[in-house]
């Protein structure tokens, strides 16, 4: 597990920015110039937690070079690519701020909502502030069909705790973020485990913005694998959606006993390949559906039990003797994030 900073260091950073990236080489420079002045104007202490997802560009080589001026800039860099949420995890983890700020380094949500996030957080006493998309006409019609469809699914399953149109970009106390360390999920999706948490929240809404530079890293893929991860993390419905195939599929067969004795008492027994080929290709699809849903439960038990760690850190330039903050050589600071022994 990750070390506890020194408490004097923890009473004096009042802020924490927690910015995941992987590929980001070509948006880096205009992060850094608006997010800089942005945290500057707060007049308060803070650190800038950017984790390095095993990038495989120039991403660590300009984070290093940003590090030379802004010593408020502190990187952790991650041995292997290991997806954007578990990369959001290792921030956290390692994040000392009175209040953690996780942001996505695309720019599509604007970091000038920070200060009134806080001023919101600090005046009412919440340890949640989530930015809410009001405006999302910058993306594709595709992604705002499934986004709509993927939150009202979410709201369904999981209850209407999850705020609709909040990604990543959200504010949390250091009480919250004490309280997302604590759980044992591996395989954490937070824009459902925070609102589960329960704590005092507001939000703020801004326009989403067109991506600055650079390709997105949630592809189709990705975002189909969110999903998946969304809704078997947080709910048992698709066992019951397939209890319910079963179900339908019996009728069906029920059916179509009776036609086929109904033919056998009025003499028509010529065989009819339609009927027959209809039965089995609809019993089979739903017994793979079946199948495949209780694979998917089975293997996020397995993924469990194996108890792997989230993450593994090459370096951090905060420990001591890391590369990049002392002598030590490659590899110094590294660490894993190994999930709490369950009971």
């Amino acid at each position: 597990m990750p070390e506890e900073p020194d408490a004097e260091r923890r009473e004096t950073v009042v802020l924490s920015v927690v910015i995941p990236m992987y590929n980001e080489e070509e948006v880096l420079p205009a992060l850094v110039s608006r997010l800089r002045p942005v945290l500057d104007g707060l007049g308060a202490a803070h650190e800038v937690v950017a984790v390095d997802d095993g990038s495989t560009d120039r991403t660590a080589e300009l984070l290093a070079a940003f590090r030379l001026g802004w010593p408020e800039l502190r990187v952790v860099a991650l041995r292997r690519n290991s997806g954007h949420q578990a990369a959001l995890t290792a921030g956290l983890d390692r994040a000392v701020g009175s209040f953690v700020v996780s942001l996505d380094a695309d720019l599509q949500d604007p970091p000038e909502k920070i200060p009134e996030m806080l001023a919101l957080a600090r005046g009412e006493g919440l340890d949640i502030v989530y930015g809410v998309r009001v405006d999302r006409s910058s993306d594709t019609g595709f992604k705002r069909w499934t986004a709509g469809v993927y939150y009202r699914l979410m709201r369904r399953l999981a209850g209407p705790s999850v705020t609709a149109q909040a990604g990543d970009f959200r504010l949390l106390s250091r009480a919250a973020v004490d309280a997302l360390k604590a759980l044992p999920d591996q395989q954490r999706v937070y824009r459902l485990l925070v609102p589960w948490l329960g704590f005092p929240s507001g939000q703020v809404t801004y326009e989403r913005a067109p991506r600055v530079a650079g390709r997105t890293k949630y592809p189709l893929g990705r975002m189909i694998r969110l999903a998946v991860d969304s809704v078997t993390g947080f709910s048992a419905a698709p066992l019951r959606i397939a209890t319910w195939l079963g179900a339908g599929a019996f009728v069906v067969c029920l059916g179509l006993l009776v036609y086929t004795l109904t033919a056998f008492a009025l003499g028509r027994t010529v065989p009819g390949w339609t009927s027959l080929f209809t039965g089995i290709v609809f019993i089979g699809a739903v017994q793979l559906i079946c199948v495949g849903l209780l694979g998917e439960y089975v293997g996020r038990i397995y993924t469990a039990v194996q108890n792997r760690p989230t993450y593994f850190v090459r370096h951090d330039t905060a420990a001591p003797g890391a590369p990049g903050a002392g002598d030590a050589g490659e590899g110094a600071g590294s660490e894993a994030r190994v999930p709490a022994p369950r009971a």
